[in-house]
């Protein structure tokens, strides 16, 4: 079975070296290449590759969650007691229904909040679990987040002449 294509993910983290910790018991297996401010892991399974940039000042939380599928049962529940042992698990979720989806799975938790999720599909489901629907940041189906004010918006009468580029002038 080929590996390729491989997914690529790059992330900026705050502290490289709790991220490096973290990773290797999360992926059971140690970087691939370390360099100062940089880390990467080549993974076969997940079929992955995951770089990681110190870089403090671009974290970016809330942007949603990570996560791969297991192929059986057996070996998500082989991965959540590696998880457990390490001390890394945040969440589990045993027969839970969400995005649709009868579901076995795990979350873990990285040094800047990025949430992982680990997970074994059953089968497909005509509902959600009541508490996704909670505006709780650790549920994986959020809800949609509520629109800001809209700002009014600028009609084009209101431009002054004295403020607007002559066609032809190099300004615009």
């Amino acid at each position: 079975m080929s590996t390729f294509p491989r997914m690529h993910v790059s992330l900026y983290v705050s502290n490289l070296a709790a991220s490096v910790n973290f990773y290797s018991t999360f992926f059971g297996q140690p970087a691939t290449k370390v360099k100062p401010g940089y880390a990467k892991y080549v993974l076969d399974s997940p079929s992955l590759i995951i770089s990681f940039i110190e870089n403090p000042e671009r974290v970016q939380a809330n942007f949603g969650h990570l996560g791969f599928q297991v192929e059986t049962s057996e070996e998500m529940n082989a991965r959540l007691e590696v998880a457990r042992k390490q001390g890394i698990v945040s969440k589990e979720e045993i027969g839970t229904s969400c995005c649709f989806a009868v579901q076995d799975k795990f979350w873990a938790t990285d040094p800047d909040g990025v949430q992982w999720e680990v997970y074994y599909f059953h089968e497909d489901a005509e509902f959600n679990d009541p508490h996704y629907a909670e505006k709780d940041a650790s549920a994986c189906c959020m809800p949609p987040v509520a629109v800001a004010e809209e700002k009014p918006k600028l009609k084009i009468a209101e431009v002054q002449a004295a403020n607007a580029c002559t066609p032809g002038s190099g300004c615009c």
